[in-house]
Parts: C-alpha cells; sequence; structure tokens
C-alpha cells in the first residue's frame, strides 16, 4: 500500500461562495479527497496547515508548512505528500518548499482554478492527478513539483500565465517535465538539482525583500524607500534583458555598498537576463553589483534572495550563493 499524505493550506480549491457571492476558502482536506477516484493499492492521509486564499501567504507561512511537510516525511511509510495550495502564489511556496527540500520523496502542489462548488471544478482531477504523481517512482528525487491541468513542471521557472483559464502554469523556457493521463503518470525530463538550504538555520527577520519595477521614466525612489523600510534585498523587475536607467544604477551601486543585496530579473516572459546594454542597461547593473538571476522571473527570485538571506548572515555570503541557485 503506497500512503499519500496530502497537506491542505486552502487556496481556490477549497472555496464555496458566501451568501454576498464571494469565494472564500472553507473546505478542508477531508472533503477535498473524500470522493477521489486514486488508484486500488493508494491510501491517502489528510492534514490540514491553513485555510487562506493564497495571495495572503507569507515567507512565515511558507516557513511553517515546509516544517510541516518535513516532519510528515519522516514518516518511513509515507510515499510522497501533496499540498493543496492557491494559484496566486503557488509558484512561490513551490520553490520554497524545494529550496528547503529533506529528501528523495516527492512533495507535489496543486490547486484550483474554478470554486469547489462550481459544476465545472478543476479540483478534483488535479488532485487525483497530484496523488498519482506523488504515488509514483519516478517522481522521486525531483523535488517540488506542481502539477495542474494534466500537466507536471519543476518548481523553478514555472508561473502562473493566466488569470482564469484551468490551464493557467507555464514554464516558458524549461516546458512541461511529464503528463498525467488517466491516472497513468509520464515522466519525460530531467531537472538541475540546486544546492539544498537547511531550514532550521532561516531567520526570515533578516530575510526581507522587497520588487521593485523599473519603466520607462522610473527613478531609484523605490529602492531607497524599500531600503529605509529595512529590505536587506531588492529583485529589479527590469525590463528587455534586464536594463533600467542611470539613476537606478546609481542607487545600485549605493545599496550594494552599504550591504543591500540587489538581484536582477525581468518582466518579460521568456528568456535569461543578460549584460548586453549600458548606458543604464544590464551591463551597467551588473557592473554596479546586481546579480543577475538568469531565468527566474522576479516572483521566484524574491523567494530565494529571501531564503539566502535568512540562511546567511553575512549579505555577500548571500551573494555569492544566489549564483549557484538562479535558473539557466
Amino acid at each position: 500500500m503506497r500512503i499519500v499524505m496530502v497537506l491542505a493550506t486552502g487556496g481556490t480549491i477549497a472555496t464555496r461562495s458566501d451568501t454576498t457571492g464571494r469565494a472564500v476558502a472553507r473546505a478542508g482536506g477531508a472533503e477535498l479527497v473524500e470522493r477521489l477516484a486514486v488508484a486500488d493499492d493508494i491510501r491517502v492521509k489528510v492534514h490540514d496547515v491553513f485555510r487562506v486564499g493564497s495571495y495572503l501567504m507569507t515567507l512565515e507561512r511558507m516557513r511553517e508548512l515546509a516544517a510541516r511537510a518535513q516532519r510528515h516525511l519522516l514518516a518511513d511509510d509515507v510515499t510522497g505528500l501533496v499540498i493543496t495550495h492557491g494559484t496566486d502564489t503557488m509558484e512561490e511556496t513551490a520553490l520554497f518548499l524545494d529550496l528547503f527540500r529533506d529528501e528523495e520523496r516527492p512533495v507535489i502542489l496543486t490547486g484550483a482554478q474554478r470554486p469547489a462548488d462550481a459544476p465545472d471544478s478543476d479540483g478534483p482531477r488535479n488532485l487525483s492527478d497530484a496523488i498519482a504523481v506523488a504515488a509514483d517512482p519516478a517522481s522521486r528525487g525531483l523535488g517540488a513539483l506542481i502539477v495542474f491541468d494534466g500537466s507536471v513542471f519543476t518548481a523553478e521557472g514555472t508561473r502562473k500565465s493566466h488569470t482564469l483559464a484551468s490551464s493557467t502554469f507555464a514554464s516558458p523556457d524549461g516546458g512541461v517535465l511529464g503528463w498525467v493521463r488517466g491516472g497513468a503518470v509520464h515522466i519525460a525530463g530531467a531537472r538541475r538539482r540546486r544546492p539544498r538550504l537547511d531550514l532550521s538555520a532561516v531567520d526570515l527577520s533578516r530575510a526581507r525583500v522587497d520588487i521593485a519595477a523599473c519603466y520607462p521614466g522610473a527613478d531609484a525612489t523605490a529602492l531607497y524607500a524599500f531600503a529605509a523600510a529595512g529590505a536587506r534585498g531588492i529583485v529589479l523587475e527590469a525590463t528587455g534583458a534586464g536594463n533600467a536607467n542611470t539613476a537606478i544604477c546609481e542607487a545600485v551601486a549605493e545599496l550594494t555598498a552599504s550591504g543591500v543585496v540587489v538581484a536582477t530579473s525581468t518582466r518579460v516572459t521568456a528568456g535569461p537576463v543578460a549584460a548586453v546594454y549600458g548606458d543604464g542597461g544590464g551591463a551597467d547593473l551588473i557592473a554596479a553589483g546586481a546579480v543577475p538571476t538568469g531565468l527566474l522571473r522576479p516572483s521566484q527570485a524574491r523567494v530565494v534572495l529571501a531564503a539566502l538571506l535568512g540562511v546567511h548572515t553575512d549579505p555577500r555570503a548571500a551573494r555569492e550563493a544566489l549564483a549557484a541557485h538562479t535558473l539557466g
């Protein structure tokens, strides 16, 4: 008998409409799994962790979830773990769990785009698929995965690509790792193994990281405000291949010298951050001290940088470690 533990955190998969028509996370994990179609040799256990929309997730909640996941995986009879989660920030939580993974057994995140009380809710199918992936030996050693609409994605590089469509998740640079059809799991690709971080060593009180958008005419007001508010790291949501302007480059140099770690990502859907342009472009940002994050987009770059700052007391160590954790 293969045992899959389901940790429920809320999200659209658990929502039902209230008297005003607003969708609110109400269903617990037991309700989500009670009528699922799973293989006869799979036994599902359930534990409720949170019951919130994922737009209310925080780094502290991610750490609590990671700790719960590690405790459940201490049981030798557990084959794999499934986490039900809202889609808004699933990409952040999935990567956080992947950074602090403790062993080889799979951790699968899934959810829904349509509420539990919708006649065409996609939650049951997604959850059944996720349980099948968690129980399959081919999923071992792949870290945290996202299973959604029949597709299997690695945590890194995957992001929500549509506000409402059922096929919302995409990995523009990495593609699909595998798929699920009729309960059968097919893993077609492999993934790069990143260094594991120690969850017991993370101190989130020193892990504030904010995201600053770059746009035509942007100045450095947001960067200085974030630093003044206590940010130890800032991710630039830059334009193009990772470009800004001379004012932001000057601020990056100043903030880097003061111990703030600045990372460069991009608002563009696909492609890497690259040191191509001067005159305030990506090459100048890197020369000013910004660390490029490869293919990671701002949401996930922030999670990686926050985790590293939480583990390392010295920002220089976090800067050096960031290169090993970037994608691409």
